[in-house]
């Protein structure tokens, strides 16, 4: 039978699992960041129709996809370094380090999935929206970059959104990795206070707490995006209705 919630040791805790928030929040937004540098550019080139342009990106996708993150953490902080080429190069300094090697993964792995998020939404970009751009004289390039990314946009958005919340509740394998992200910290107040029941709940509660945090912003981002699809109305709720 568990015994009662010990709420002190939660509260005495707390500092020690703010700072771990810190490193899930960094973890966080520099995938993000980076998943987002990486996708665009190859998300364009993975809806071109030669093969030999769109087909390597096709397999990378394939293959980060297909297999578990864990794994691919794993191959990139374990498996690099049995080699000496990796251990005497340049990189050694980075790849020898958990956060680098968590950020390169989870960058990676959400790439992936972003990319054919935005090759997804651009090949659903109305035909005839190109066609006027192309009728007024537009240039490939102004009708990427003017017509097709900012409907896009609004195409790929409610996607993203849940691969955003991925990222964040996929942070926690971090601390298979020696780094003390939010979850790592809490396994550590584990192994010296032998209370998982209190700790668990309080970090499910903490992720719980942004998961709901990223929604509300991202919803609100949304509702900006298509505005145009509303009532005047709505819009302006205090403008006056003209008869």
């Amino acid at each position: 039978m568990l015994g009662p919630f010990d709420l002190s040791l939660v509260w005495n805790s707390l500092p020690e699992l703010f700072s771990g928030l810190l490193m899930t929040l960094n973890l966080t937004v520099f995938t993000i960041v980076g998943g987002i540098i990486l996708s665009v550019p190859l998300g364009v080139l993975r809806t071109s129709p030669n093969r030999w342009v769109s087909g390597p990106i096709w397999a990378y996708t394939y293959f980060f996809r297909g297999t578990p993150m864990l794994i691919q953490l794993f191959l990139i902080y374990y498996g690099l370094a049995q080699f000496k080429a990796v251990r005497s190069s340049g990189l050694w300094f980075l790849l020898r380090e958990g956060y680098w090697c968590c950020l390169i993964a989870f960058t990676l792995n959400t790439a992936a999935y972003t990319i054919e998020i935005v090759a997804g939404a651009l090949r659903n970009v109305p035909l005839g929206d190109i066609e006027a751009a192309r009728a007024m004289g537009m240039g490939p390039f102004t009708i990427l970059r003017r017509i097709k990314f900012p409907i896009a946009l609004r195409i790929l958005f409610p996607a993203y959104t849940n691969e955003v919340i991925f990222i964040l509740q996929s942070t926690s394998l971090a601390s298979l990795v020696t780094v003390m992200d939010l979850t790592g910290v809490a396994r550590v107040i584990i192994a010296r206070t032998f209370s998982p029941y209190e700790l668990f709940i309080t970090i499910g509660l903490i992720y719980l707490a942004l998961t709901y945090l990223t929604l509300w912003g991202f919803r609100h981002v949304e509702r900006h995006l298509y505005r145009h699809l509303r009532s005047p109305k709505e819009v302006l709720p205090d403008a006056p209705v003209l008869r």
